[in-house]
């Protein structure tokens, strides 16, 4: 299929069109969660639980799919997305009980998943001439944005719209359909080999990568905490510590955890190399001192900053420790150790934030909040300490 120059450019921006709405899906439940505990009596363990299947999904499709758009193409991975992010919003549409939701979760999961990589790939590789640079910040912008709209649009709908736990999900529908027209007019970018093989992909890091692996892990396993946290418990935090009830409000909040991260992502390839983890782990310390301020003196001000900076951070420190890692590995296993690196990036938006389930069931939210913003602080202090002393090793080791 041979599309003219201006065909390119629509392409792209559908494409990354797509790439939005898809992420869009994944986090339109959040404001929700307190509409769903007020009507079904969820504790705020089980809302974590809820959160943490679709990281469940999310790690599965990573390590199960991570290479199959190499061999039987991106738009068959991209559409096997879309109809997953499609079910998913019929299993909220259905609702009423634990199962759909459940069932909603995991299939979102599964839809992530199989989009992170795919998408990003399919977004830089349709990037027509004069766009090529800003390709990958393209498709930055588009999975952070979509993923910052989920909220923002759910949250308007449910404050000032009928059908709080419907109608958001419709409008994800609809929007899916047009990102299907939009695959189905986008011409394959990948050569498919004439025998595919479908393998798994199991997590590995080569031994010459972990040094920079590590402190590169640690911080993103940080950043994507906050994501979590932000994204499965603020609802909770914003109503039940700082008293406000405006499901708008609640959507605004995580809206600007995502506009903070792609800012931060944008940012950071400003700073010179040696300087962009340790910023962006700076930046997660700050933002979690911002939180712990807004906790303690119920400052909605304050949470809104800690979502900005906090976000800002994950963003800069995500994209340096994956620019870190991609430049050790080897070109045959870079593919591999980025999917390692996300698998660890999920992992932390579950485990954590059931942790924090549990903390607050025994301790209370407020103590748990104050607890699990100090571990992020710990560990993005850890991160930058670590990155920090490796490369003054190796200054030292250079120096005549």
């Amino acid at each position: 299929m041979t599309l003219s120059s201006r065909g390119v450019a629509a392409v792209f921006i559908g494409l990354a069109a797509a790439f939005a709405i898809n992420m869009m899906g994944t986090t339109l439940p959040t404001p929700l969660y307190p509409i769903y505990q007020e009507q079904l009596g969820f504790s705020e363990l089980m809302i974590t639980v809820i959160f943490a299947v679709y990281a469940v999904g999310v790690i599965a499709a990573l390590i199960i799919t991570g290479s199959w758009s190499d061999q039987i193409g991106r738009r068959p991975m991209l559409a096997l997305g879309l109809i997953f992010s499609a079910a998913s919003a019929v299993a909220f549409i259905w609702g009423g009980a634990l199962a759909p939701l459940l069932i909603g979760r995991l299939l979102s999961g599964f839809s992530a998943g199989i989009f992170t990589g795919t998408a990003t790939v399919a977004v830089v590789e349709m990037a027509p001439r004069q766009w090529r640079e800003q390709a990958t910040l393209v498709a930055t912008a588009a999975n952070m944005g979509g993923l910052g709209l989920g909220p923002f649009v759910a949250g308007i709908l449910a404050q000032y719209a009928p059908a709080p736990l419907l109608l958001c999900f419709v409008l994800d529908l609809v929007l899916v359909a047009l990102a299907m027209v939009v695959l189905y007019l986008a011409p394959e970018t990948t050569r498919k080999p004439d025998r595919p093989r479908l393998t798994i992909r199991k997590p590995a890091v080569p031994p010459g990568v972990r040094g920079v692996f590590v402190p590169a892990a640690i911080a993103g396993f940080a950043g994507f905490a906050v994501m979590g946290l932000f994204t499965a418990v603020a609802p909770a935090f914003i109503g039940k510590v700082l008293g406000y009830s405006n499901h708008a409000l609640t959507g605004s909040v995580v809206f600007m955890l995502f506009i903070g991260s792609t800012i931060g992502q944008t940012l950071q390839s400003r700073l010179p190399r040696p300087a962009r983890l340790p910023v962006g782990c700076l930046g997660l310390i700050i933002g979690m001192g911002f939180l712990i301020a807004a906790i303690e003196s119920g400052s909605l001000t304050l949470m809104i900053f800690a979502g900005a900076i906090a976000g800002a951070g994950q963003g800069a420190s995500f994209r340096a420790g994956m620019g870190e890692i991609t430049a050790a590995s080897p070109a045959e296993r870079r593919a591999e150790v980025a999917s390692t690196f996300f698998v660890v990036a999920y992992v932390a938006i579950s485990i954590p934030v059931v942790g924090l389930g549990l903390m607050a069931r025994a301790c209370g939210l407020p103590t748990a909040g104050v607890i699990f913003a100090s571990a992020v602080a710990l560990l993005s202090l850890i991160s930058a300490v670590s990155l920090l002393a490796r490369q003054r090793a190796r200054t030292e080791t250079a120096a005549p």
